[in-house]
């Protein structure tokens, strides 16, 4: 059956803000979670005037401001910059508790945050990222551009197996509890690249970052890519936003 996922589009939000609006939501399915194991161990039927709570997907897209995070297993000296410098140029800075290191978060990136309950897909975190990876394939291939994987490294790049030509386009880091998935992936549309040079992105060294701008040549509509990150959500997950 196709799973409904609220989607909302919070525009461009400080990325804390971002961070505890997406801990409320997966606390709410905790909590939902928590309800029904109460319920299955309880000998009294249920009210049929009371539905049985279920949990919700949601599908979050934001920009956020200039900001660093580093993922619960990355490695701080990755900034390259010291912290009055990053100050100075308006960059914020948070320590995550989602996987993979230090990425970038910027104006005129797509920042998806899905809020699945992946006990009604599949309890597979690596079959999930792949997932995500497609998603964001697709939408390349929508632009005329061969979307990659990279042999251990989470993430979309193009030419990921030709020696100094390796480039990501889009970084993933994610973080699931009792099967509740939260961050999620940011895919550089128009994105100043220059922030990535103050970081190894990913904690990768000597490959470089894209975005859709530097490969096409051309500014892209930004709602526009939006709307196929959208369609080819709802297409590689089966489900209906």
């Amino acid at each position: 059956m196709t799973q409904l996922v609220q989607f909302e589009d919070l525009g461009n939000m400080p990325y804390k803000q971002a961070w505890d609006y997406q801990e409320s939501l997966l606390q709410q399915n905790l909590k939902v979670k928590s309800d029904l194991r109460v319920l299955a161990g309880s000998e009294e039927i249920p009210d049929s005037q009371f539905p049985i709570p279920t949990t919700t997907h949601h599908l979050l897209f934001v920009e956020h401001p200039p900001v660093y995070t580093l993922g619960k297993s990355g490695h701080i000296e990755n900034i390259l910059i010291s912290e009055d410098e990053r100050a100075a140029k308006g960059i914020e800075y948070y320590p995550t508790n989602r996987g993979g290191d230090i990425t970038f978060h910027g104006p005129q990136q797509i920042v998806g945050y899905p809020i699945l309950d992946l006990e009604k897909f599949e309890t597979d975190i690596g079959k999930y990222l792949r997932k995500l990876e497609e998603v964001i394939i697709l939408t390349m291939a929508d632009y005329g551009l061969k979307g990659e994987r990279s042999k251990g490294e989470t993430g979309v790049w193009l030419d990921p197996d030709i020696k100094g030509k390796e480039r990501k386009i889009c970084a993933m880091g994610v973080r699931c509890s009792r099967w509740i998935t939260m961050h999620g992936f940011a895919f550089n549309v128009n994105t100043d690249l220059n922030y990535f040079n103050y970081i190894i992105p990913c904690g990768i060294e000597n490959k470089q970052v894209t975005s859709l701008e530097n490969e096409l040549g051309r500014k892209v509509d930004f709602e526009e890519a939006k709307e196929r990150v959208k369609r080819n959500f709802e297409k590689v997950f089966d489900v209906k936003l």
